[in-house]
């Protein structure tokens, strides 16, 4: 194995350690599930600095470790949606290589325009899970939909906001920690 592909498989088993233990610092805990909390930072910045792949395989054994100190599953379908998937789609946040840009303004838009490609992501998969599964909690006469857009990005826009922030702030103050020379997206 590589010296440099060993170093990947760290920052990724260590970035999937702090979002474990930011998860469960949690600003707002929604009552079916779903919280605010820093747990994509980690998964976005390894994305960022790694690219697509390093964030899919941290997000995805984020969401494995979440389901095992405490995930609520009602079908093994929705256990994938929920979890794994779920988390896997904040690897989306590597699509765009920060280092190609010159200067800090179009990198802090590219951070929050991947960003937003891995929180998309992210929705798709928790929005599809509570159609199907956690209709039973929409408020009579709302539909199953509307409900299930409305509950996830009522706490998905808080941590993408926050995300956004501190990557930014990180960018600003500590850009090494975003950029690497010879990054690879696959």
């Amino acid at each position: 194995m590589s010296r440099q592909r060993l170093l990947t498989l760290l920052e990724m088993a260590m970035m999937a350690a702090i979002a474990l233990i930011f998860s469960e610092i949690k600003l707002f805990q929604m009552p079916q599930g779903g919280s605010v909390s820093l747990v994509m930072v980690p998964i976005a910045l390894i994305a960022v600095r790694r690219g697509i792949m390093a964030g899919i395989v941290t997000g995805a054994v984020v969401g494995l470790l979440q389901l095992f100190f405490g995930g609520y599953v009602v079908h093994p379908v929705q256990l994938l949606l929920d979890y794994p998937l779920a988390f896997a789609a904040l690897g989306l946040s590597g699509v765009i290589a920060i280092s190609r840009f010159e200067n800090r303004a179009s990198r802090v838009r590219a951070i929050w325009g991947s960003l937003l490609i891995g929180v998309l992501g992210r929705f798709v998969c928790h929005f599809a899970s509570g159609v199907i599964w956690f209709g039973e909690f929409a408020p009579e006469g709302t539909p199953v939909a509307v409900y299930s857009f409305l509950y996830n990005i009522t706490y998905l826009i808080p941590e993408m906001i926050i995300t956004g922030v501190v990557l930014t702030m990180v960018l600003a103050s500590a850009p090494q920690l975003l950029l690497l020379k010879n990054r690879r997206l696959a």
